[in-house]
Order: C-alpha cells, then sequence, then structure tokens
C-alpha cells in the first residue's frame, strides 16, 4: 500500500498532521544550513584578532571581522568599534550585538517545539475520531457487523496515531539538537566577548605603563 492511500485511509485528520510533517522537514533543512553557516573555528578566529591587536592594527581586525559575517565576529566587531570606551560602554555594545545574533539563532526553534507537541495530540484526536466512526457503525448496525464494515474506523485511528509519532519524534529530536548546537555558538560567543574585553584592556594597560 502506497503512502497516499495511507493518508487518504488517515482521514481529513492527516492533512495537519501531513502539513506539519512537511514544515518539519523544511525547518531541519534551514537550520541546519543556517547553523553550519553561523559556525567559525572560534579559537584561530579570537587568535588572528588578538595579533592584530597586538601590533594596534585595529581597523584590520574590524575588517577581519567583516570579512567573516557571522556572529562571533560581528560581536567582536561592534566591540572594537567602541574599543576607545570605557569597559561597560565596550560590553554593552557587545550585549547589544548579541541580542541581535541570538533571535536569529533560534529562528523556527519555537515552531519546532510546537510541532513536537501538538503533532501527537493530532494523531490522538484522528484516533478518537476513527474510533467513533466504527461505533456508530456498529450502532447503526445493531451491533450486526463485519470487520469489513468498521474497517474504515479502524484505519483511521491507527493511521493518525502512526502519523502523529512519526512527525512528532523526529521534530522533538531536532529540536533539542538545534537547541544544543545553538547553546554552544551562545558560550562561544561569551567566551570571544570576555576575551576580546581583556585584550583591550590589557592593552590599555600597556600603553598606560609606557
Amino acid at each position: 500500500m502506497s503512502v497516499w492511500n495511507l493518508i487518504i485511509k488517515g482521514g481529513l485528520i492527516m492533512i495537519p498532521i501531513f502539513l506539519a510533517g512537511v514544515i518539519t522537514l523544511a525547518i531541519i533543512i534551514e537550520r541546519l544550513i543556517s547553523l553550519k553557516n553561523a559556525e567559525i573555528n572560534n579559537d584561530q578566529f579570537i587568535k588572528e584578532v588578538e595579533e592584530l591587536l597586538k601590533r594596534r592594527k585595529i581597523r584590520e581586525a574590524i575588517q577581519l571581522c567583516q570579512n567573516n559575517d557571522k556572529p562571533v565576529p560581528r560581536i567582536i566587531r561592534a566591540g572594537l568599534l567602541k574599543s576607545d570606551r570605557s569597559r561597560e560602554e565596550i560590553k554593552e555594545s557587545i550585549d547589544d550585538a548579541a541580542n541581535h545574533e541570538i533571535p536569529v539563532l533560534e529562528k523556527y526553534l519555537g515552531i519546532i517545539a510546537t510541532i513536537a507537541t501538538i503533532a501527537p495530540l493530532l494523531g490522538l484526536l484522528g484516533t478518537v475520531t476513527g474510533l467513533i466512526k466504527a461505533f456508530m457503525v456498529i450502532e447503526a448496525q445493531s451491533g450486526l457487523v463485519n470487520p469489513g464494515e468498521l474497517a474504515g474506523g479502524i484505519w483511521e485511528a491507527l493511521v493518525t496515531t502512526v502519523a502523529g509519532l512519526t512527525v512528532a519524534i523526529p521534530a522533538y529530536l531536532a529540536y533539542n539538537y538545534f537547541v544544543s548546537r545553538v547553546n554552544n555558538i551562545i558560550l562561544q560567543m561569551e567566551k570571544s566577548a570576555t576575551r576580546l574585553i581583556d585584550i583591550l584592556f590589557l592593552l590599555k594597560r600597556d600603553e598606560g605603563e609606557e
């Protein structure tokens, strides 16, 4: 039996379940690409920035950030643009940049979480409606029915349950995986910001001693 025939046997409840599955697949593909593009070799990048700053080449460091258009370089650039300000102002600038980056990293994750929650409920709804149809047949026939007459309702009950779980399980796993990836990028952003501030004020201190 083809997948299409199974969808038809599942009844109208299969429409939102199918749409939820398509949306989940699209978001998974989009997030895999986006988060892959957002990642960078953080240690190597910070080392390059530090080397430029030690040689007092702030413009070149800013240009390096612009050439690497990703979350960590963008927040580092925000800090470098305020490098002549106080520690609090630099930190505030970095925090503002990070606050713009985090929602982009978390984009669509709420939708996946919602689908992971409602897909099994849709499946359960289909199970209930399928059983109602089966009992309506039994009532109409005064209990004198053969299994074939109950098949439609039973098919709907079983297919929607399976379909709901088939969508929900990958959505739940994908959500947790992407949350882990996002948290790792945010951690790298925090470490980079702290390292940048330390470098800038170490250099300022050295300049003051000269």
